[in-house]
Order: structure tokens, then sequence, then C-alpha cells
């Protein structure tokens, strides 16, 4: 089981406007709760002790929130001057993440758990003598506030490879992986985007994914709130 995530809740949240322009996109609430509590705390009950989380738009919010939280221990990675995309967090805050293989988290994707926890069904599966990259993917057509043609292709084996042009991808990456910091040995400075960094491992044939168990719940819109809401409340009737 990796030790560390690097928990990604520095965006804008331009989708989730106007709910996003008073409160930041990790602490809007579904099923009464802030997303990032949802995801936080399955990290905490997968035994993983630290999360590194960035922050940028209304950072003192999401700061004040986490101020005090011991599982997992949160250490911020601060991007109030100058917003990095998901790759350039990574790059800032690798002497905090190490040399070990470390879980990425999106704050704005949760799931309704199958009948084994995903993070350590992800941990399970992790061979790092065989993948660079592993993610938790579910399938396209049955998720919940997926509103885009899917992302991925997996063969027999698990690897992945990027959705072909013009065609529906049976999987979405669900924000949820494993990935190893030698990725980024060569990353620039500054902001610069994780997609290209997974289709180079794909390139290579190390880019693989697991299958979700359980119901994914992208949550990236206020529709898409409610629709998740009523999935929760329907999982645990």
């Amino acid at each position: 089981m990796p030790d560390k995530a690097m928990v990604f809740a520095a965006g804008l949240g331009t989708r989730m406007r106007p709910l996003t322009e008073t409160v930041p996109k990790p602490l809007i609430k579904v099923g009464g709760r802030p997303m990032i509590d949802h995801l936080l705390d399955r990290f905490a009950q997968a035994g993983v002790g630290t999360a590194i989380v960035n922050v940028h738009h209304l950072a003192d919010q999401i700061e004040t929130h986490l101020d005090g939280r011991s599982a997992p221990n949160v250490i911020i990675s601060d991007e109030r001057d100058l917003l990095l995309d998901q790759g350039g967090a990574i790059k800032k805050a690798l002497p905090l993440l190490g040399k070990a293989p470390f879980f990425l988290c999106n704050t704005d994707a949760f799931w309704v758990e199958g009948a084994k926890p995903n993070l350590e069904r992800l941990a399970d599966a992790w061979n790092p003598d065989e993948m660079d990259v592993l993610l938790l993917v579910a399938a396209t057509a049955s998720s919940s506030g997926v509103d885009w043609p899917g992302d991925f292709t997996m063969d027999g084996f698990g690897r992945l490879t990027k959705r072909e042009e013009r065609r529906v991808a049976p999987f979405v990456y669900t924000g949820v992986g494993i990935i190893k910091p030698e990725v980024f040995a060569d990353a620039p400075e500054g902001p610069f985007r994780l997609l290209p960094y997974f289709l180079r491992a794909a390139e290579k044939g190390r880019l693989y994914g697991l299958r979700l168990d359980g119901i994914w719940l992208h949550v990236g819109t206020p529709p898409a709130i409610a629709d998740a809401e009523r999935l929760i409340e329907r999982s645990v009737l």
C-alpha cells in the first residue's frame, strides 16, 4: 500500500460555477459532506499516512478546513502564486512525495464501493515491474456524471490505450491511480498537464487499468451533485 497520496485541490472549478465563486470545489458538499472529506477518509481507512494537498483557488478555506486532520496527515503544497495544473503540481510536490510510488486523487470524483474497497484493490494490483502507472477506471456507459466519450480502451492484460478520435471508449479514468515518481524525472518546472505522462507510459506498454468495483460518481457540474446524491442514497437503502 503506498503511504502517500497527491490530492488535487487547487483548480478553479469553472464548470461548477456559480457555486465555486465563493466555495472551492473540494469543499462543495455531496451527501452532506465536503467532497475532499469523502476521499481523505477513504485514504485513512486504507492506511495511507500522508496526503499532499495542493491549493490555489480560495486556498484559505481549504487550509482552514483541513487544519488539524491527522488521518491522513495533510501537508499543503501552496500554489497561490501560480496554478501549476496536475503535472506541475506533482513536480513541485516531489520532495514531499519521496521516492516510492504514490496515489493520485482528484477531488471531484468518488464512488460507491463494491465488495472490497477499491483503494485496497488498486494497491493489490500494483506491479512496479510491469507498470509505471496504474489507473482506477470505470465503465463509461454506467458511470454517473460522465459527459464525454470515455478515455481509454483496455486489453486482456489490463494495459490501457488512448481513446481513438471520433469513437467512444469503454473506460473512463476515475481520477484515482498509483504512479511512480520516476515518471517525472525529466519534467519541466511550472505548469503542465498530467495526461501526456499517462500517454507516454501507454506507448511503452506500462500504463495499466483496474476496473472499479462499484459505481463511479463524477461530480463536475451543479446538476451532477443531485445525481450523485440519489445514487448514494439508493446504495445505503
